[in-house]
């Protein structure tokens, strides 16, 4: 054991917190630090398209940072049983499942991609979780898994859905803009390289916010992407920006998905469509080829059917990128497939290691009933042990107020277009005049309120506990905290979720409890009804729909991440 500053010998948990911890510190002065010194625009984010490219020229991620589950140990496929509904319809399989059952060879690529565009042409005018569809691609990366059959990566022949922020290599990435809309990239984000490497493939862009900032919309606002737990009623709130990936999964439409968060869109759009969502470390996760929102705030991550899913999509996602220097110097991933792996002791589940799980007084505080029954059930889990939290005094003031300083960071990479044409904004143009109007010393201010808030997390909340039980996920979004989400019922028949938080790089901490609750409960594995199949040819309605609510431009800033 080594010794702490007393001298008093630390555990290998403690010692590896501790470092942790001294890494997140640098690596969050250093990120804003990047911010000041004007070489977050290293990254593709240039706001005038014709020089997206950003300053490391168009190679992206084709060279080192695209090789996959280069952080640490190789991801591996699990030793799952498969569920026989998964036998029955591929497209009810896990990721997991899926990908052990091609491995297995009791079900090809061909076969399961096929199942998806199926589905996709039946239900998609109605879900409209995706802005692009490239099946003919998707299908010829099948044929070609299938001939490999064996000698592939992880996810080797597992259909994904990208959401549209990220650059594809010869696909529309439009992220939802004017600004963007006829973007071609030359080449594909770091995260989507490092998918295809593995040997996932992309059945399309999923639909998404304008600009990443509000659930799904035209570029004008008109909602698009319904929840897909009520797609008959686009009234629903599907979550955030990251909708379309969310509903791509939950409506059995792809394996799998990724995402991004700012304010709270990877974990929002899992708790309100079922689904496990991770949002790493900031850092965790190389952003590079991702059309930014906030260069302190962008996390990539995925949005996946179950912990198993979301450990092994992160497992192959993250890494060092030398595209990226928020992704360089930092601690290796640990071992995502052996934390999602649940432990079993004398026929019962256990936690892989004692946690104390941190519960403030106003978690899921409007739905009492839910909240008695996952904390009962949480509770009964050995190697759990509640613990109450209490935020302090100032804890609205730091998450609530000081959270405006995310607008000026999205406005200075746009700045081209908010002089040539501000109108490209269309319903999301709001929120970046509001980031023109904070001044320099309200940024500098909120720089110092972030310093604060972040001891007040690391050494007054979680003081007490290892993980968090969250109210809401921006404190941890201001702070490059990760996050996970991940069901445990219903409300008036809409999914219910809970979002962990985890100290600095313990992604597999989160991954241990997700993993330990869902082997004792079934919410995980529940999916929605298919909504009334649509005739072939519909598509081209898809955005003239006459019963879809609008947004407005008011709505949209009240609404942003």
């Amino acid at each position: 054991m080594s010794p702490d500053v007393n001298g008093r010998a630390m555990s290998p948990d403690a010692n590896r917190r501790a470092v942790n911890r001294r890494a997140f510190l640098a690596s969050s002065a250093a990120v804003t630090g990047a911010v000041i010194s004007g070489s977050a625009l290293a990254t593709p984010a240039a706001a005038h398209t014709s020089s997206f490219s950003g300053s490391s020229g168009s190679s992206g991620s084709s060279g080192s940072s695209g090789s996959a589950g280069s952080a640490g140990r190789k991801p591996y496929l699990p030793d799952i049983d498969v569920r026989d509904a998964a036998r029955r319809d591929p497209t009810e399989a896990t990721l997991a499942e899926a990908a052990v059952l091609m491995s297995r060879r009791k079900l090809t690529s061909t076969t399961l991609v096929e199942a998806y565009l199926d589905r996709i042409e039946t239900y998609d005018s109605t879900y409209q979780a995706f802005a692009e569809v490239t099946g003919e691609s998707a299908l010829a990366a099948a044929r070609k898994a299938d001939r490999s059959a064996g000698r592939g990566g992880v996810l080797s022949g597992v259909p994904l859905c990208v959401k549209d922020n990220y650059y594809t290599r010869g696909v529309p990435t439009r992220c939802n803009s004017f600004i963007f809309e006829d973007f071609v990239p030359d080449y594909d984000a770091t995260a989507v390289a490092r998918l295809t490497s593995a040997g996932g493939i992309v059945l399309g862009k999923g639909q998404m916010g304008p600009l990443a900032t509000t659930r799904a919309t035209t570029p004008n606002g008109t909602v698009t992407t319904v929840n897909a737990w009520t797609p008959e009623n686009p009234a629903t709130d599907p979550g955030g920006s990251s909708t379309g990936p969310a509903c791509a999964v939950a409506g059995r439409l792809a394996s799998s998905s990724i995402g991004t968060q700012t304010g709270g869109s990877i974990v929002q759009p899992s708790n309100r469509q079922n689904l496990t969502g991770l949002k790493p470390t900031m850092g965790r996760v190389s952003a590079y080829g991702v059309i930014p929102l906030s260069y302190t705030r962008d996390h990539p991550g995925p949005l996946a059917r179950d912990a198993m899913d979301a450990a092994l999509m992160l497992a192959v996602m993250a890494g060092p990128d030398p595209h990226d220097p928020r992704t360089l110097g930092l601690p290796a991933l640990p071992d995502l497939v052996r934390a999602a792996t649940p432990v079993l002791s004398r026929g019962k589940v256990k936690l892989r290691r004692a946690t104390r799980i941190g519960v403030p007084a106003d978690f899921l505080s409007s739905a009492a009933d839910l909240r008695r029954a996952f904390l009962d059930k949480l509770d009964s889990i050995s190697g759990v042990t509640l613990v109450d939290v209490t935020y302090p005094a100032d804890w609205s003031l730091l998450t609530g107020s000081f959270n405006d300083a995310r607008l000026s960071e999205r406005t200075e990479p746009f700045r081209y277009w908010l002089r040539e044409d501000p109108a490209k904004f269309g319903v999301s143009l709001l929120s970046w005049l509001q980031g023109l109007m904070l001044s320099g010393d309200e940024w500098i201010t909120a720089q110092r309120a972030k310093n604060h808030l972040l001891r007040e997390v690391l050494d007054g909340v979680m003081a007490r506990c290892d993980v968090l039980l969250q109210t809401g996920p921006v404190p941890f979004d201001i702070l490059g905290l990760p996050e996970i989400a991940f069901p445990v019922g219903f409300t008036s028949g809409i999914p219910a979720g809970v979002i962990l938080g985890g100290q600095p790089y313990e992604e597999d901490r989160l991954l241990e409890v997700a993993a330990a609750y869902q082997a004792v409960t079934d919410w995980h594995t529940r999916r929605p009804a298919d909504p009334a199949p649509t005739a072939a040819g519909r598509t081209a309605e898809r955005m003239t729909v006459a019963d879809r609510p609008r947004i407005t431009a008011e709505e949209a800033a009240a609404q942003s991440a």
